[in-house]
């Protein structure tokens, strides 16, 4: 078994939901390499705690999703409910070789079907020690425009670094944003001010998703103002955008444009709070310097931030709920344009590096020892 599967494995069932003796562990496995599977097992068995897997198929969920009809997953979501309640943990590996699988459903369907199981993901949120992660595929590295073994090599340095050497740092900084109620993001095609005052602070270093790197909070609902155009691509139910731009009033986003305006309005026409943001998140990881349409690599880049229509994390709540969360990614770094991030009128970030002594072991001339 490759040595790189057995220290990923002891790094989620470790450091990411440090398994205890007896815990049940829900490893959710979609079309990654049984090897690794059977290293979670193992890892999980080596902390004493008992390992039950799901195997997913992409094109086996395209075909069932394609034809369904809600009360089909409203069935679903009982028994994966049921099985989510008598878990502790989770840990989710998702592979792709086709990140656009899902491209040719029905939108109304897939709508139907996020519906009736987000009940299942509610509850692994909230009351499971879980994580997620990708899986390197070929299609992964063509977003990433390396070669296979490049692009192998730089996931399993982004997944297995230290993520122990952001913790000082992201202490800091969810300790400032707990105590901030004005932000501002400026920069070029980017004028966002909103408050965060009362709504907390949470930091992520390799706890729940892997690769990690960031703070997050969400903006009081109602606070929004400004406008902002994404410079960081995104990929959301099975669609790709570029350059999303979104005009906010009083927390509502009333104009939204991109490359696909209409499937992008139809996708924030979803519910009620689709139109407003759930999250605001500061990301560092210094290895991740370029999008490459995958959120869960492209939300933790180096020197960006991320700003979230849709549904609010419950430890960091702004009472904000959809079926909708759609992390949408701007870079401040020079070569992408630069800018600043202020907190009640102080600049804490400029041009991607942090200025604010106390957040100086943010920046990748410390987090790359």
């Amino acid at each position: 078994m490759d040595d790189n599967y057995t220290k990923l494995a002891t790094i989620l069932t470790g450091f990411s939901t440090s398994l205890q003796s007896g815990e049940k562990v829900l490893i959710d496995a979609y079309d990654i390499p049984e090897s690794m599977v059977i290293a979670l097992v193992r890892a999980a068995r080596e902390r004493g705690a008992i390992p039950y897997v799901n195997f997913n198929h992409a094109r086996v969920s395209r075909e069932l999703i394609g034809a369904a009809d809600g009360a089909q997953y409203e069935i679903q979501c009982e028994w994966e409910l049921a099985r989510m309640k008598k878990m502790d943990a989770y840990i989710a590996v998702r592979g792709s070789d086709n990140i656009f699988e899902l491209s040719d459903v029905d939108p109304k369907r897939m709508g139907a079907v996020m519906r009736a199981m987000k009940p299942v993901q509610d509850h692994r949120v909230n009351n499971t020690k879980w994580v997620i992660l990708r899986w390197p595929t070929s299609a992964m590295a063509q977003q990433a425009m390396l070669s296979s073994e490049q692009f192998e090599s730089f996931f399993f340095k982004v997944c297995t670094q230290d993520y122990s050497r952001m913790s000082e740092g992201m202490q800091e900084l969810e300790t400032l944003m707990r105590k901030t109620d004005r932000v501002e993001l400026k920069g070029p095609d980017c004028d966002l001010r909103f408050s965060i005052k009362d709504i907390g602070a949470v930091a992520c270093g390799g706890r729940h998703n892997i690769p990690d790197g960031e703070v997050f909070s969400s903006p009081v609902k109602d606070s929004v103002e400004g406008s902002i155009t994404f410079n960081a691509p995104t990929v959301y139910q099975g669609t790709s955008f570029d350059k999303i731009h979104l005009r906010f009033n009083q927390g509502k986003i009333v104009h939204a444009e991109g490359s696909n305006t209409q499937r992008l309005n139809e996708i924030l026409n979803s519910d009620s709070g689709a139109r407003y943001i759930g999250e605001f998140a500061i990301a560092f990881n210094p290895h991740i310097l370029e999008p490459m349409r995958d959120i869960l690599f492209d939300e933790k880049i180096s020197g960006s931030f991320h700003f979230t229509p849709g549904q609010a994390y419950e430890d960091a709540d702004n009472g904000n709920r959809s079926q909708v969360h759609w992390d949408m990614v701007h870079i401040q770094r020079p070569e992408y344009g630069g800018g600043d991030i202020l907190f009640d009128g102080e600049v804490i970030r400029s041009n991607g590096l942090f200025i604010k002594d106390t957040l100086k072991k943010l920046n990748p001339e410390y987090l790359l020892g």
